[in-house]
C-alpha cells in the first residue's frame, strides 16, 4: 500500500499504483503462500485488492470484459471508495485455503512471458 500511495502522490496514474499490488500477489504466490491457477488470476487478484484498499483504478469499460469480471470489479472500486474494507475471517480464510491448492508455477518468469506476449497480440 505504501508503494502505490507513493506512485500515486508523485501524480502517477491509478494503473501504475495497481501494479503494486500485482506485483505483490505474484510474490505471494512464488514464495508459495497460495497459488494460481493462470498468470491473469493472479493478476485479476491484484487488481480486486487495489480497487478495494482505495486505488483510483476504474473499473474496464463495457466490452472490454466478461460482463461478471466487470461486476465484480464496479463493487470492489465502489468498496475502497467507500472506505470498506472488511471481510469476514471465514470468508477470507476460505479463499486463501482454495488458492493453497492451485500451482504455483503459474507466475514463473516463462509463464508470465507468454501472457505478456498474448496480450501484445490481442492488442
Amino acid at each position: 500500500m505504501q508503494r502505490a500511495e507513493e506512485d500515486l502522490k508523485e501524480g502517477k496514474a491509478p494503473s501504475t499504483a495497481a501494479g503494486e499490488f500485482v506485483r505483490e500477489e505474484i510474490e505471494h504466490v512464488r514464495e508459495g503462500k497460495h497459488g494460481a491457477r493462470s498468470p491473469e488470476q493472479a493478476i485479476a487478484i491484484g487488481l480486486s485488492k487495489a480497487r478495494r484498499a482505495g486505488i483510483p483504478l476504474l473499473p474496464p469499460k463495457k466490452g472490454h470484459a466478461k460482463k461478471s469480471t466487470q461486476a465484480s470489479a464496479e463493487r470492489d472500486y465502489k468498496k475502497g471508495q467507500a472506505g470498506e474494507t472488511k471481510t469476514s475471517a471465514k470468508r477470507s480464510y476460505s479463499r486463501v485455503e482454495a488458492l493453497k491448492k492451485e500451482p504455483r508455477s503459474t507466475v514463473s518468469r516463462q509463464a508470465l512471458s507468454l501472457h505478456a506476449h498474448k496480450a501484445s497480440r490481442s492488442r
